[in-house]
């Protein structure tokens, strides 16, 4: 009996325990699930920001590969000056060969090989004692006929006297006047045998004719010279001033000859073989007074001071003459100009970065500019560099010449 009465007891207070539990449950899985909502919105936003960043990225790039990179500069106002080019070779304004007037062995040579002398200065001495002999000989027969002379004057003078009282005839007079003259014309004779022999001495020292640059010796001391030598002792080449003669076509001189004819001074400049270094600059001394009708080019000179020695003989230099200058013209780079069979053109770039196609009239190329008569504003900005790419209204990415990286 009393096992029967406690199991029912303990199958009541089952039930209990489990009820009183169930709510615990319910709200941990309730929290669970929150959790679970809350990290797939994070997930499901993160993924849905970078798909749509990816998709911008995609579009970036696309719109930029569509884009041509160029190299842009902008249009400017400003002076322009017109030069005419020629080929040209440096030319000494003066060159001696220096020569020996007498006969004679070189003693001393006085200078260095490629200095710089002036006219005047000693160069060299050839061995004056045989011409120290001679000019003392000529003075001693000098001196023997004057003593002639002298007493032929005084027999002169005394016949005169006896003449006069009727004591000598008139025959003896006449002969010693007409010996007086002989010897008269002896000294005369005897005088230039010693400026000669002291001339002679003189040509012993050899001087500078000219200043200028000496070149290489081409006789040592010691040799025997002759003035009959075919060469010389050493050439000297005047530097300072020099010229530089150049030709230019002949369409190009009647624009020079209008302003020598307007008594112009024409401005000069020369500059070496690539014409990117200037070397000096002067002015127009002279030009030719005819045309080779070989080349159909005219001969012009041009004198430079060449106080810097930046000029050599023989030199080969590129001679430009301003003959104008344009003031306040509009200028653009030579590379922006395109040419068609058709017209003249510019790409410029508009401000939406397309580019657009320019017809423009060109007035003067010089250098790395050119002038523009009509088509173009200064500000615009036009295309240099990119160009065999382009077409009208096409997309570019533009950076400016100075962003270019320097050669």
């Amino acid at each position: 009996m009393d096992t029967r009465l406690a199991e029912p007891t303990q199958n009541d207070d089952t039930p209990k325990v489990e009820s009183r539990n169930a709510p615990n449950r319910r709200w941990l899985i309730g929290l669970i699930a929150i959790i679970v909502l809350i990290v797939g919105a994070y997930f499901l936003r993160a993924y849905s920001g970078h798909a749509q960043l990816s998709e911008q990225n995609r579009r970036r790039a696309g719109t930029e590969a569509q884009s041509v990179p160029v190299v842009t500069a902008k249009v400017k106002t400003g002076n322009m000056d017109v030069y005419l080019s020629g080929l040209g070779t440096v030319t000494a304004l003066n060159t001696v060969s220096v020569k020996t007037r007498v006969d004679g062995q070189l003693d001393k040579v006085l200078f260095q090989e490629g200095q710089l002398v002036t006219a005047g200065q000693l160069l060299a001495q050839i061995d004056p004692r045989p011409f120290e002999a001679q000019l003392a000989q000529a003075e001693g027969q000098l001196a023997r006929d004057q003593a002639l002379l002298t007493n032929a004057q005084i027999d002169l003078e005394r016949y005169r006297v006896l003449f006069a009282q009727d004591s000598v005839p008139k025959q003896q007079l006449d002969t010693q006047e007409s010996l007086v003259r002989q010897f008269q014309g002896t000294i005369k004779a005897d005088q230039s045998q010693v400026d000669s022999a002291k001339l002679q001495l003189i040509y012993c020292r050899i001087t500078a004719p000219i200043t200028g640059r000496v070149g290489l010796r081409l006789v040592d001391a010691g040799n025997m010279v002759h003035a009959s030598d075919a060469h010389g002792l050493v050439i000297i080449t005047q530097l300072q001033p020099i010229t530089v003669l150049f030709t230019m076509p002949e369409d190009n001189l009647p624009v020079v000859l209008a302003k020598v004819k307007a008594k112009q001074q024409l401005s000069v400049t020369a500059f070496d073989r690539e014409q990117k270094k200037l070397l000096a600059t002067g002015s127009l001394q002279s030009i030719d007074n005819q045309i080779d009708p070989t080349t159909g080019t005219v001969k012009l000179k041009g004198v430079f001071a060449n106080t810097d020695g930046a000029l050599f003989p023989n030199q080969f230099v590129n001679a430009r003459i301003l003959v104008d200058t344009l003031r306040n013209v509009t200028l653009v780079p030579n590379a922006a100009i395109q040419r068609s069979p058709q017209s003249t053109f510019v790409y410029t770039v508009n401000p939406d970065n397309t580019v657009a196609a320019k017809n423009v009239e060109v007035k003067v190329t010089q250098g790395d500019q050119t002038a523009i008569a009509r088509g173009l504003d200064p500000g615009e900005t036009v295309v240099i560099d990119g160009i065999d790419k382009l077409q009208p209204g096409m997309k570019v990415v533009a950076r400016t010449e100075q962003a270019q990286p320097q050669g």
